[in-house]
């Protein structure tokens, strides 16, 4: 029973952290909150204010979901306890394995849930705006950028988030020119910031007959969507607006008929597309809401006092400035050069395991260790 009696003892230890978890979310005060807000939203003519009543049910919800998170942490924690308590009752090993994958689900949950504490950004809670965009090379850099678009939608998937597709440029002969997406879920931005960037892609190319190793890049930008609550002057002769008719791969993701928007901010020269909404209105107002959640970020990022003060600068989609390569040849290796972390399961991370990096992206930013340093 040695087994067993080490498992309590490790899964003891987790108890503390649990414990200070509640006091870091601060669980009372969140309870507390979403009864005062279920009481407004229970009151005669809640719903006469049709904007406010919709963002306190919004919030209500993030509310709740912060708690039955907790709560479920709280549940793993105690079906483990109450397996090693049936074990040792009934001096029965054959349950270790069941209770050691109970531990380490409990283990991986709070320490996703501690991580979680250290999205203290301002818009660390929205929703991300994903927008790839293929580096030089033709054929082989869109492909790179399309298997980018799957592994960071799978990756939503995983984590229970929704997306939704707002522009998309197929490839030459394959894959993608660039593509947008709209990912929602709570703190989706404040995990996903840590994907801004340029990635690179080392593999024998598909598309080479004389099997040679070639090397690709895309980069990916990653801005928080935000809301119409928030007041971002944007001048009219400061907009440029083409209208163009909308293609899709194959015409599964994007309805056709629809009438696509591009808009550039003149002063900047930052362009934004969108096409999957229903009419020419419709992407006009979601490109604009793109323009502003990117004006806005960017002035944020460089500590600008006024939308005004942005600068278009573009770093280039090439060598020498990826935060991180996927090599599938003559090794299998995702490597962060910014933390360090790596990881020799390729085929996982395109499959959009991509946690231990954001992991370490959160970990290094909170504690000032990030590198710039892009190695090969």
């Amino acid at each position: 029973m040695l087994q067993i009696e080490e498992l309590r003892l490790s899964l003891q230890a987790l108890r503390p952290d649990i414990d200070d978890l509640a006091e870091a979310i601060g669980y009372q005060k969140i309870a507390e909150q979403v009864e005062e807000l279920e009481e407004k939203a229970s009151m005669p003519g809640f719903w006469n204010d049709l904007e406010n009543s919709q963002k306190i049910v919004t919030k209500t919800k993030q509310l709740k979901d912060t708690l039955a998170e907790y709560d479920g942490l709280v549940r793993e924690y105690d079906d483990a306890a109450t397996l090693i308590e049936i074990a040792q009752e009934e001096e029965d090993e054959s349950l270790a394995e069941e209770i050691r994958a109970g531990c380490e689900r409990t283990k991986a949950k709070l320490e996703e849930m501690k991580l979680a504490t250290l999205l203290t950004g301002p818009y660390d809670s929205n929703n991300a705006i994903l927008t790839f965009h293929a580096g030089a090379g033709g054929t082989e850099a869109q492909d790179w950028a399309q298997m980018l678009y799957r592994m960071y939608t799978r990756w939503a998937e995983r984590h229970g988030f929704t997306y939704k597709l707002l522009d998309y440029l197929e490839g030459d002969e394959a894959g993608v020119k660039s593509a947008s997406v709209l990912v929602n879920g709570h703190n989706a931005y404040g995990f996903l910031k840590s994907e801004n960037g340029v990635h690179r892609l080392v593999r024998v190319s598909p598309f080479d007959a004389s099997g040679r190793r070639h090397t690709s890049f895309a980069s990916l930008e990653v801005i928080p969507e935000i809301n119409d609550s928030m007041d971002v002057e944007i001048r009219d002769e400061d907009i440029k607006m083409d209208v163009y008719r909308a293609s899709g791969a194959g015409g599964q993701h994007i309805n056709k008929t629809s009438s696509a928007v591009r808009l550039t901010h003149i002063p900047t020269g930052i362009v934004v597309a969108c096409q999957n909404e229903r009419s020419q209105f419709q992407n006009r107002e979601m490109a604009m809401n793109m323009l502003k959640s990117k004006l806005v970020e960017i002035k944020e990022r460089e500590h600008l006092e006024k939308i005004d003060d942005i600068k278009g600068v573009q770093k280039e989609i090439a060598w020498g400035s990826q935060i991180r390569s996927y090599v599938f040849m003559p090794y299998t290796l995702a490597k962060d050069h910014r933390t360090g972390f790596e990881s020799g399961n390729i085929n996982a991370v395109m499959d959009g395991d991509l946690d231990g990096f954001i992991n370490a992206y959160l970990k290094a930013a909170n504690q000032g260790t990030l590198s710039d340093a892009q190695e090969e």
